[in-house]
């Protein structure tokens, strides 16, 4: 147990060492910079996540470890992008486009591994049904990066990603995943699959909206960026935070039903 506490505290350590290499300490965080602010705050309760959901993995049942650990890789991963994101801010005022999307790259695609996941836990899942949520995942995420870089017109690079993004509902709503859940998953699962269900639904609607205000509004460079962010930054603590602890919620259930 220690030794996993020691790696685990030396890789946050790193994570926070990391923008501290790549940015002069120039830059100060003005009291009047809530999307700074913002970027603070949320890098800070991504990495105090990331401890969370790494030492209850120790005390849930073998078979919900693993679900625990790739909610803290979310969180981890998302922190360490967080850091650079928040001093490029701070530092230039502009939007972290790349680094944004390459957080989205990783943590995007581990956050469909967990239906998957907490399907595997309690009844065995055909492989189509990773590859589809990765397919759609994809979609979704090459659609609004080639917009937000110029490589596509902002409304059909729109389209292409809401159309990732309504195969992903399809499959977790009406899909082969829905169906396993609804007829092996016992009451607690079922539960925390409908909640990652309405994140997916209710929380990803935010990114489109944060999408919308961002380039199809006709704002002034400035204050776009300064709504995308905030509406970014906003939506990154439901999708990702959020979304663990209704898996560590799930996961304390079931392990504790299990030893009663």
């Amino acid at each position: 147990m220690f030794k996993n506490l020691a790696r685990y505290g030396l890789l946050a350590m790193g994570a926070l060492g990391l923008p501290s290499q790549s940015f002069a300490a120039t830059a100060v965080l003005r009291p009047d910079d809530y999307v700074g602010i913002s970027f603070w705050l949320i890098s800070m309760a991504l990495i105090a996540s990331t401890a969370f959901f790494w030492l209850e993995s120790m005390r849930v049942a073998p078979k919900w470890k693993t679900s625990l650990t790739v909610s803290g890789l979310v969180t981890f991963v998302a922190a360490v992008h967080y850091f650079y994101m928040r001093d490029i801010w701070v530092d230039t005022g502009t939007t972290p486009t790349v680094y944004r999307y390459i957080d989205w790259l990783i943590t995007v695609p581990l956050l469909m591994v967990e239906f998957y996941l907490i399907l595997a836990a309690i009844a065995k899942v055909p492989g189509g049904v990773f590859w589809r949520l990765m397919g759609g995942t994809l979609v979704m995420l090459v659609g609004g990066y080639l917009g937000e870089i110029g490589s596509l017109p902002v409304l059909p690079a729109f389209i292409i990603g809401m159309l990732g993004w309504a195969y992903i509902l399809y499959e977790v709503f009406m899909g082969e995943a829905s169906k396993l859940n609804a007829s092996q998953a016992p009451a607690s699962v079922q539960s925390a699959f409908k909640l990652m269900r309405i994140i997916v639904t209710v929380g990803w609607a935010v990114y489109p909206i944060g999408y919308y205000f961002g380039y199809l509004t006709g704002q002034s460079g400035t204050n776009s960026e300064a709504t995308l962010n905030i509406i970014y930054n906003f939506a990154d603590v439901v999708n990702k935070i959020a979304f663990g602890v209704i898996i560590w919620i799930a996961a304390v259930s079931e392990s504790e039903r299990k030893v009663n």
